[in-house]
């Protein structure tokens, strides 16, 4: 089995201060996105997604306000969105102008024209600025990065889209000899656990979360659900143990612009360590690298990296 999604490395260079204020660095790019999103995808005189008559075409609909309609995991309102951003490396920054900066973002549907719809929207974003005070930034080149995080060919540069249509990574879902592996949270994660949400990563609810978001964005967007028998992976999981765990509470919020609410952005960061037969699980931790895992991964939480074989 594999998973397979758009690893895209979006590349700017600020033409005022570009802003991104610590620890909301992705939120503001999902609030950007949204926004200018849907002034190139819907009809201007669209009532709203709910009442949209041409909902089940509409990309925006699609991409950024999903229903589920009965499909999907049992618990969800909405279908997960096919999108996350990465954008640490910008967390809590202020570009000067002239001075390039990039971000990354994952994008799990599968027809092509969606990941080079989310480069031209950046590419106009950039034109009407983004972050508090609205900097503007110039979109220099998005490429497609390998399984190793490294970019490759670009797929735009300086306006024009190249290469089209672009062709996914294919990440393999196929086990791994491990012992033994250290997952770090980099940043605020939530998992949601009978009853609530885990104050610490216990493995059978890491591995759980992770394994749903894989399969759900494969049955909703890619090729189809896993082949593979969640009760008995359940099982085995129950045998891993944690046999360290370093972790803190972060907490941050988030305002909505359009409904005033406030919107926690915390969760636990730090690292922990994990021993037993992990050989089947390690395959769908890797994909969480590129997926996250856990609660509201939308905006920017539960990003994690792993480690296989932790070395003393």
């Amino acid at each position: 089995m594999t998973f397979t999604f758009y690893p895209l490395r979006l590349q700017f260079r600020a033409v005022d201060v570009v802003r991104f204020p610590g620890g909301k660095a992705a939120n503001v790019l999902r609030g950007a996105f949204g926004c200018v999103f849907r002034q190139l995808a819907c009809d201007p005189a669209c009532p709203g997604t709910a009442a949209c008559p041409r909902r089940d075409s509409c990309p925006y609909a699609a991409v950024f306000e999903p229903e589920s309609r009965g499909v999907g995991p049992s618990g969800l309102a909405d279908l997960p969105r096919p999108f996350v951003f990465r954008a640490r490396s910008v967390d809590g920054r202020a570009v000067s102008p002239g001075d390039d900066f990039h971000f990354d973002l994952n994008v799990f549907h599968s027809d092509p024209r969606t990941a080079a719809l989310f480069i031209l929207t950046f590419a106009r974003i950039g034109e009407q600025g983004l972050g508090p005070g609205r900097g503007r930034a110039h979109l220099t080149n998005a490429s497609l990065l390998g399984l190793d995080g490294q970019p490759g060919a670009p797929l735009y540069r300086d306006g024009i889209l190249l290469h089209e249509p672009f062709q996914p990574v294919q990440f393999p879902l196929a086990a791994e000899p491990a012992a033994r592996l250290r997952i770090e949270f980099l940043t605020p994660t939530e998992l949601k656990v009978d009853g609530g949400l885990a104050a610490t990563p216990e493995f059978p609810a890491l591995f759980a979360r992770a394994r749903d978001r894989v399969s759900t964005l494969r049955a909703l967007y890619g090729a189809g659900p896993l082949d593979a028998d969640f009760r008995a992976l359940g099982e085995r999981a129950g045998q891993v143990r944690r046999i360290h765990c370093d972790v803190r509470r972060v907490d941050v919020s988030r305002r909505s612009s359009r409904t005033g609410q406030t919107h926690s952005l915390g969760g636990f960061t730090g690292s922990a360590t994990y021993e037993g037969h992990l050989d089947e699980f390690v395959p769908y931790l890797r994909a969480a690298i590129w997926t996250g895992v856990g609660r509201q991964t939308v905006w920017g939480k539960g990003e994690i990296a792993v480690t296989v074989p932790v070395v003393y």
